[in-house]
């Protein structure tokens, strides 16, 4: 999918981190976004920190996890902008570190609302809509950890690796309905956004998220502006992974290497 001038995208997640990376990268292009966010206050200081940029930028409150609200986000986004061209699955959180068998039932169930049902959401709301105008592409964010295996992250391990599935599977079908129709999986190393202080902020009642310490990002961690540019090229050269990192290429060989050497 070419990016273009007057196209329309619209970015869940998008008032921090690599959602709101990916806006900037677009409006820059002159594209038009909505930006979605469940942190209502958040929209406007992200929206008019996109002003003045060849695209326009607008926001609306979206709790992905509840499917009208993406219904609504739709209606919002058309009656904005007209169309729908580029759909960022983007909304995220992490859970807190512990073995498989002490991750709690509401931390399972709140990160399988937000990072896999929010994609499911998002495709079935809008997929609808490309497949009626002929065309339009998924950029749906997941993570290196949904290629590989995280220890004590396994509700987070577990819906990175489904949204991966995922689109590599809403890509196929795609396609098959039409070429300017198509999918793209975002999967970055380690990032430096707030994921983690946002987590702490909308973790719901009986789940754990990952603590809100304070603690600077690692070293090794790249920008989301970096994560941004690399998602657009991919989904301009129609790959559907787009993988970014230091060390992404050796957890990609890692994972085929895995797979080869268990063949029977």
């Amino acid at each position: 999918m070419r990016i273009e001038t007057g196209q329309v995208a619209v970015v869940t997640g998008g008032t921090s981190g690599i959602g709101f990376a990916i806006a900037d990268a677009l409006v820059r292009r002159g594209v038009n976004v909505m930006i979605a966010d469940i942190r209502e206050y958040a929209i406007p200081v992200a929206v008019d920190a996109l002003a003045d940029k060849p695209g326009h930028a607008a926001g609306v409150r979206v709790d992905v996890s509840v499917d009208a609200d993406l219904d609504a986000l739709a209606d919002a986004t058309v009656e904005r902008f007209g169309r729908v061209d580029l759909v960022c699955n983007n909304a995220g959180v992490v859970c807190e570190q512990a073995p498989t068998w002490e991750q709690r039932p509401e931390t399972w169930r709140w990160l399988i609302d937000v990072k896999l049902m929010a994609v499911v959401n998002g495709v079935r709301t809008f997929a609808p809509l490309f497949i009626a105008q002929g065309s339009g592409h998924f950029l749906n964010t997941a993570s290196a950890g949904g290629l590989m295996a995280l220890p004590s992250l396994a509700p987070y391990n577990a819906t990175m690796h489904a949204v991966v599935g995922l689109t590599e599977t809403l890509n196929v079908e795609l396609r098959s309905v039409s070429p300017l129709l198509g999918a793209t999986v975002l999967c970055p190393g380690l990032v430096d956004t707030p994921l983690g202080a946002n987590s702490a902020r909308l973790v719901p009642p009986g789940a754990a998220s990952a603590p809100d310490d304070g603690s600077d990002m690692p070293a090794g961690a790249i920008s989301p502006a970096v994560v941004a540019q690399a998602a657009i090229e991919a989904v301009e050269a129609n790959r559907v992974h787009a993988i970014v990192g230091p060390g992404a290429d050796v957890v990609v060989r890692q994972r085929m290497d895995g797979l080869l050497a268990d063949l029977v």
